[in-house]
């Protein structure tokens, strides 16, 4: 994962490592942000394999996720058959996979030459109960059954990665089958040390105030606290800028990247901002 950029600390590195070698999918949980995405990324990234994402949402149904037929190929075909005088065995060949367009689910599953792909089931707490339900016979077996054409069932079982917000609690029976770990924020030190790797060349004393800045953000009671991704952006944000330090101008001025309601920019912006820039520097 380091090769790729992404800095784990062991815990998280043992799991990934037992997810790949137990062939386990693995899920992920934490605030929004904090890099559980980019998992599946650096993973597709460092084994060379191919990178399968699913994004779930309220309404995500097997025809978005796994397979469905093309209802307007198959009126074509119908349409040519009779002109043709080919419509009695017309039923033999409307259901077989010239006509299935294949979806995330059905595109893991299937042989790759490189090696079985990366399926990144993506914030699976906005998928309805129901999806959740379906996807126990794919992370059990890894296998989706096809009325018309049966059980289709991997060779090689991908290397599947779930990620959660934790908007809801998803069911025991699916966690089961996973290996699971909360990814919480970064602390401090290791917040640094992504900076570093991200934003190369910046200097030590505007990407630790932003650092620093942000931390005392995540101690505080606001309607959204920011990721690491937030952190990243702001640090470009100010390089853009050509800032060197944090100021309270220019932190004012960019703290719609960092922060996301604007409850939070007022109140943050207002007063609260110059205590934490005055804390923060009252400790350099």
């Amino acid at each position: 994962m380091a090769g790729q950029n992404y800095i784990a600390d062991r815990s998280l590195a043992v799991t990934v490592f037992l997810a790949l070698r137990l062939g386990r999918p693995l899920f992920v949980e934490g605030e929004a942000g904090v890099g559980k995405t980019e998992i599946a990324k650096v993973l597709a990234a460092g084994l060379n394999r191919r990178l399968i994402r699913l994004q779930c949402y309220e309404g995500l149904d097997i025809a978005a996720a796994a397979y469905e037929w093309n209802y307007p190929r198959q009126m074509l075909e119908i349409r040519r058959a009779e002109v043709t005088g080919e419509a009695a065995d017309l039923a033999e060949h409307l259901y077989t996979e010239r006509f299935l367009i294949k979806r995330p689910l059905l595109q893991a599953i299937e042989p790759d030459l490189a090696g079985p792909p990366v399926l990144l089931i993506d914030e699976l707490d906005r998928a309805d109960e129901a999806f959740e339900a379906y996807l126990l016979e794919v992370l059990s077996d890894f296998q989706i059954t096809i009325p018309e054409l049966g059980t289709m069932r991997a060779a090689a079982p991908p290397i599947v990665v779930l990620t959660s917000n934790r908007t809801r609690e998803i069911h025991d029976a699916l966690k089961r089958r996973c290996l699971y770990f909360w990814l919480p924020y970064p602390d401090a030190e290791r917040e640094r040390e992504i900076l570093r790797v991200r934003a190369p060349g910046v200097g030590e004393e505007l990407s630790g105030q932003v650092v620093d800045f942000v931390q005392a953000l995540r101690r505080r009671d606001l309607f959204k606290l920011p990721g690491v991704a937030e952190t990243i952006d702001w640090l470009e944000a100010l390089m853009a800028l050509d800032a060197t330090e944090l100021t309270l101008e220019n932190m004012r001025d960019t703290l719609g990247v960092v922060l996301k309601y604007e409850e939070d920019v007022a109140r943050i912006g207002a007063g609260e901002g110059a205590e934490i820039l005055a804390e923060i520097r009252g400790g350099a």
